[in-house]
């Protein structure tokens, strides 16, 4: 277990054993010591309904803000420590070097600050440094890329990648019901990383519920240039489609201009993350793109409010039991024509 401690609580621990050893050197009796000293003052901790309690430094390190969902991470993050007049934040620049991202880790332990909210580069590379964080009485609350092992975050907060694929798949179904030939294509994101893997597993398992499966698949990078190269190479390929889940609205951008400029039209497309234009476009009803599935740009924000509180010693608001949960995964909803305009405040820029 990793005992947690407030900078109160670290000052005061500070200042006792530099009081004490003074005392010792003096040879002053305890009579005249801490009595009351420390006993007589109480930490304040949040309430959860926005109240200040004592100040707290959180450090912030997250991937380079190169994409549209990445940069609406950052500035959420930054939104919410604003809201806040108990918070200071620190931010790393945002990076794609995992070494250089490690080193921000350990300026922020040696810094001595409160809470650390990371969104590694890479989880399994940045796992240890995470680690030391947390034997240095540090929490750490991980975002969207799990760490390698459980000991190097107090919190993990995640969009639900497997539920995402799942979302999708049942979209689909429930589109293509009584069509069990019916064509359904999939373009991924970066097939290394296991959130793709995690979509990609929850898509398969949902079409197998209805009794379709993935006839044509690529992958792409995350970018509107690679959403456009492997979108071409796959209508190319089959020329009659009938659905497509695309995992990414940010290189959905190219995959809708590949489609524009193939001039197809036969199907429908569901994305994935929920940006704004892509919201504006199923609003509109004038594309091929008839839904999205949310994957909340708001993690890392979520991270701030509760490295606030796990470091201030807080409570999770709305829960009966006590602290804050180790876990927590969120939801990926669906946007259609139906519910858009419930969605479009928190739709990102690409």
């Amino acid at each position: 277990m990793y005992a947690f401690r407030t900078r109160r609580q670290r000052m005061l621990a500070a200042t006792g054993a530099a009081l004490a050893g003074i005392a010792l050197l003096a040879g002053c009796s305890s009579d005249t010591g801490d009595d009351g000293e420390n006993g007589g003052e109480e930490t304040s901790a949040p309430t959860g309904d926005g109240g200040s309690g004592e100040t707290v430094v959180i450090g912030f390190s997250g991937p380079a803000a190169d994409h549209g969902w990445l940069g609406a991470i950052n500035s959420a993050a930054l939104a919410q420590a604003d809201m806040y007049d108990d918070v200071e934040l620190r931010v790393a620049e945002g990076t794609n070097d995992a070494n250089l991202q490690i080193s921000q880790v350990e300026t922020f332990v040696n810094e001595g600050v409160d809470a650390i909210v990371l969104l590694p580069t890479d989880g399994a590379a940045l796992t240890e440094a995470a680690i030391n964080a947390m034997n240095a009485g540090i929490p750490v609350i991980n975002v969207d890329r799990e760490f390698s092992s459980t000991d190097a975050a107090r919190v993990t907060i995640l969009g639900d990648n497997y539920g995402m694929g799942v979302a999708a798949g049942e979209y689909i179904c429930g589109e293509l019901e009584g069509q069990p030939d019916a064509v359904v294509a999939e373009i991924a994101g970066i097939d290394s990383l296991p959130l793709t893997q995690d979509r990609t597993r929850g898509f398969n398992d949902a079409l197998s519920e209805c009794g379709l499966s993935v006839s044509a698949r690529v992958a792409a990078d995350f970018t509107i240039a690679g959403g456009q190269a492997v979108t071409e190479q796959l209508l190319s390929a089959n020329p009659q489609i009938d659905a497509i889940w695309n995992h990414d609205d940010d290189q959905g951008i190219g995959v809708l201009a590949a489609i524009e400029e193939a001039n197809r039209d036969e199907f429908f497309m569901v994305g994935g993350a929920g940006s704004l234009n892509a919201m504006e476009a199923i609003k509109a009803g004038d594309s091929v793109l008839k839904a999205t599935v949310i994957y909340p740009s708001t993690q890392a924000a979520d991270g701030i409010a509760l490295a606030r509180l796990v470091a201030q010693g807080g409570n999770m608001p709305g829960l009966a039991s006590p602290g804050v949960p180790h876990r927590i995964v969120l939801d990926a909803p669906v946007v259609t024509a139906d519910n858009v305009d419930e969605y479009l405040p928190i739709g990102f820029e690409s």
